[in-house]
């Protein structure tokens, strides 16, 4: 294969040819005329001109001629930075430490935001911003004009039995359009097909690849199969491709929604779901906006008992993208940005490398200004240099990245939207390459610039033993500041979400984790339809679970705290009658066991506990409520006798106790702020159902007080189980404190990540004061030398050297301050307990970066203490 310039060593050779031809004829004529030969040779090179000078200007008017020079100059710049190789391997360590951060950072970033979703024209892919039961979805499916809609659950869990062991799957129940609204199609078999989710219509289940292999081994015959889920069997119709990982990558199975009207309570006020949808052909985002705010009265309408009137208010449409990532995007952009302002520390202190290397370069770039280089071409010889050095960065950086990236994608928390979709691809490299290239160019053009200004006959003549320009030891003294303040508003940052860690780890969640086992058990839903079967099952499973060795108390609960496990229903309360029209309360409820509380220490702060009398079908219906609840709605007022209810049903329950508030739905909030009030229930006939279904629910959580060993207790709770219903899987055996550690990984993971962002800035930092004091102190050993001649103190020479970089870091940390209070409100957001301006953080960090700038400045500081004054004067 033949290039354009693959053939210019010919053409020189044929350019050199045709010139000497053209001087021999030249001097051929003349001897005709009567000069002689060295005569006639003489007057045609005169005639003729500078040879050379031909050869070049023909030379430059070929093609190529700039990737010719561009090889020459990395060739230059390689053989430099070779010669260099301590200066080499610092810079490139600094820069693969910035460029690598940046690239990892920037996959989590290109991976989860800006990747186009994996489904056909995902531009045309909306999602509603607030969840709908199933009518309105029927009601909107019907009436919309721009979008086509489907529905889908949160991950549910379906039991999977009579094919070996009982196992625990994650699944979604989706409308009967849900593939084809994302335009996917089966690898195997079919999607569900129109009104395969109508009652009687909707026994189909869809498989995993995933799940397809483990559970089934690939069986080719699948589809037709029939599997039993939750006691329910399930016809086999279609298998996804393996890259297919809506909803999330823990998905494991799609089954249709039951779309059944006649079971109101389901169908209008439980089973709240996402709603995604397709543009119609012509249809924009905003015409559906403007659409589904027109639908709003029309779905309200179509309820079977009276909504609010600001129900649904803040449905609005945005891309399917943007409704995926969520809140994701602002954190990640953070985590960009930190990033950004590493890589320009990192830059800084390679500038300030290179700025000291130009005094010592400086004779060499007057001799080649003497042999006729320009100052365009002097300036891109060194630019060239820097790109080089900035790409030997990127090479490494990529090392860095991809360490960098495989921990955070350990250290995020699992459910992070498209965490899965997060790799180095060819963007991230070409990123990379950009990003190289654009820092080579940053870092190198101020250091160039002040290069390419030398002053050719003051440089020759003095030896090239010049002191640092004034405006090369300005720039430098510049870079230094911007990166003290650059450290300064990273480690505050740092600062910040460290403090709120600290804060929030020593928060008390409201419950005691200490020697507590916890156990998911779920039967089918099936199972607890017959009356008091369900109840019978659990109390002889919490019997058998307290004859454990090692057990000293058990309980269940619906869903643990911090995993906002609970049954909401729209609730009334009787002090309060909600006018029509007006927003009805939504209630919060955590379905217990009488030990639960004693177990997880939750304290009873007035009335009682509930006792197992309370579970049974004669009993007085009673219900505890949570602290913040009694303030919400009975102010300065004994909650202990009031009366509260689901709207749906006429018969009131008495609060018996007021319990503490615990962290139910995170660990920074109690409930979801949609959410009016907590309360409790005992498990049993009286415990509230969202759809107002009678049975108690099945899937319920052991939690288990014991002194022993908390892996034996498993084990046996595994046989306990069996020996009760071989078909009830148990799952998710873990510890409390596993638990709560699980629910402060974002945070912790968020914090860690900029502690180690801070830890490199200080680094880098310190090592940007010491290389510029450190410089300085050599360029003025003359000086410190007459200093000390003419009596100054060691001390004095101390303080001046010392002076010199504190100065530096004070003048940073002010700009740092400033520049803090802008950038860190941005991530208020993050933050839990202390204000994005706190004084003490900002107080502590600013006396650790001049802690920093004065170690930084110890070690030039000791060497000009030193100096020999006989030594200095003789130096020059």
């Amino acid at each position: 294969m033949r290039f354009p310039w693959s053939d210019r060593e010919q053409r020189k050779e044929a350019l050199t040819e045709e010139i000497a031809s053209h001087l021999k004829m030249a001097a051929s004529d003349r001897e005709a005329r009567g000069e002689s030969p060295a005569q006639a040779n003489e007057s045609a090179r005169r005639e003729l001109g500078n040879a050379a000078t031909i050869q070049d200007v023909t030379h430059d008017q070929w093609g190529w001629t700039w990737l010719e020079t561009l090889l020459q100059d990395l060739r230059y710049g390689a053989r430099t930075l070779r010669k260099n190789p301590g200066f080499t391997i610092v810079a490139v360590l600094t820069l693969a430490l910035g460029i690598g951060a940046n690239t990892a950072i920037f996959s989590l970033v290109n991976g989860v935001l800006l990747q186009p979703l994996p489904y056909p024209h995902p531009d045309r892919l909306v999602g509603l911003t607030v969840y709908f039961p199933k009518g309105p979805l029927v009601v909107m499916r019907e009436q919309s004009r721009t979008m086509d809609l489907a529905g889908f659950s949160d991950n549910k869990e379906f039991n999977l039995t009579g094919s070996g062991d009982p196992v625990r799957l994650i699944g979604n129940s989706v409308s009967a359009d849900f593939f084809s609204v994302l335009g996917e199609q089966a690898a195997m078999g079919r999607i569900f097909q129109e009104g395969e989710d109508q009652p009687g219509k909707d026994n189909e289940v869809i498989l995993s690849r995933a799940l397809w292999e483990r559970r089934f081994q690939s069986d080719a015959n699948i589809i037709g199969r029939w599997i039993t889920l939750e006691g329910v069997d399930r016809q086999i119709v279609g298998v996804m491709p393996a890259d297919f990982q809506f909803v999330s990558p823990k998905t494991e199975l799609w089954v249709p929604l039951h779309l059944d009207p006649r079971n109101t309570g389901d169908y209008w006020g439980d089973s709240y779901m996402a709603l995604i949808g397709r543009l119609r052909p012509g249809a924009t985002l905003e015409q559906a906006r403007a659409e589904l705010k027109a639908m709003r009265p029309r779905v309200l309408a179509a309820f079977a008992w009276r909504m609010p009137d600001n129900s649904f208010v803040n449905a609005s449409v945005v891309s399917l993208e943007e409704a995926i990532v969520g809140d994701a995007r602002g954190k990640l952009l953070i985590l960009l940005g930190a990033v950004g302002l590493l890589l320009l520390i990192a830059c800084a202190n390679v500038a300030n490398l290179l700025l000291a290397r130009a005094t010592t370069r400086e004779k060499e770039v007057a001799v080649r200004v003497a042999l006729g280089a320009g100052r365009w071409r002097i300036l891109r010889q060194l630019i060239t240099e820097s790109v080089l050095l900035s790409l030997l960065g990127a090479a490494l950086g990529l090392g860095v990245a991809v360490y960098g990236l495989s921990i955070m994608k350990t250290a995020l928390p699992p459910d992070t939207p498209r965490l899965a979709d997060v790799a180095l691809d060819g963007h991230v490299l070409l990123f990379t390459a950009f990003l190289a290239i654009f820092t080579g160019i940053i870092f190198g053009l101020v250091p160039a610039l002040g290069a390419s200004r030398v002053d050719m006959t003051e440089t020759l003549k003095s030896g090239g033993q010049r002191s640092v320009t004034r405006g090369n030891h300005r720039a430098s003294r510049l870079l230094v500041v911007g990166e003290v303040a650059i450290s300064m508003i990273l480690v505050v940052a740092a600062g910040l979400l460290v403090k709120s860690l600290w804060i929030l780890s020593g928060t008390s969640p409201g419950f005691h984790s200490e020697h507590i086992v916890t156990a998911r058990i779920t039967p089918n839903e099936s199972f607890c339809e017959v009356p008091g079967r369900c109840l019978a099952f659990y109390n002889e499973l919490l019997e058998r679970t307290r004859a454990l060795p090692g057990v000293q108390a058990v309980a269940a609960v619906n869903g643990l705290p911090l995993g906002a496990g609970a049954e909401i229903f729209p609730g009334a309360v009787e002090a309060h009658p909600t006018p029509a029209g007006a927003h009805v309360p939504m209630l919060w409820e955590k379905i217990i066991t009488p030990d639960y509380l004693r177990i997880m220490k939750i304290p009873v702060l007035r009335g009682r506990a509930f006792t197992e009398a309370d579970a049974g079908s004669n009993a007085q219906a009673v219900v505890l409520v949570s602290k913040a609840t009694a303030e919400r709605f009975w102010p300065g007022q004994d909650a202990v006798g009031e009366h509260i209810r689901p709207n749906w049903e006429n018969e009131w329950r008495t609060v018996v106790g007021v319990v503490g508030d615990v962290r139910e739905f995170d660990i920074k909030r109690d409930s979801a702020s949609w959410i009016d009030g907590v309360i409790y229930t005992p498990y049993g006939p009286h415990a509230i159902r969202g759809s107002g279904a009678a049975a108690p629910p099945s899937d319920m959580t052991l939690v288990i007080g014991t002194s022993g060993d908390q892996v034996q207790i498993a084990g046996e709770l595994k046989h306990v189980v069996a020996g009760l219903n071989n078909e009830v899987p148990v799952s998710q055996v873990s510890t409390m404190k596993n638990w709560v550690s699980e629910a402060m990984a974002e945070p912790r993971s968020i914090s860690g990540l900029f502690a180690v962002f801070a830890a490199l800035a200080l680094l880098l930092g310190s090592v940007g004061i010491y290389g510029v004091v450190s410089y300085s102190v050599a360029q003025r050993t003359r000086e410190i030398g007459i200093r000390m001649a003419l009596g100054a103190r060691r001390q004095e020479v101390l303080m001046l050297v010392v002076g010199q970089g504190v100065k530096l870091a004070l003048a940073g940390v002010a700009i740092g301050i400033a520049g803090g209070l802008m950038l860190t409100r941005l991530m208020s957001g993050l933050l839990y307990g202390v204000h994005a301006t706190d004084p003490v953080t900002y107080g502590a960090v600013a006396l650790l970066l001049l802690a920093v700038a004065l170690a930084a400045c110890f070690i030039p500081a000791r060497r000009a203490m030193r100096v020999d004054p006989m030594v200095a004067l003789r130096y020059e």
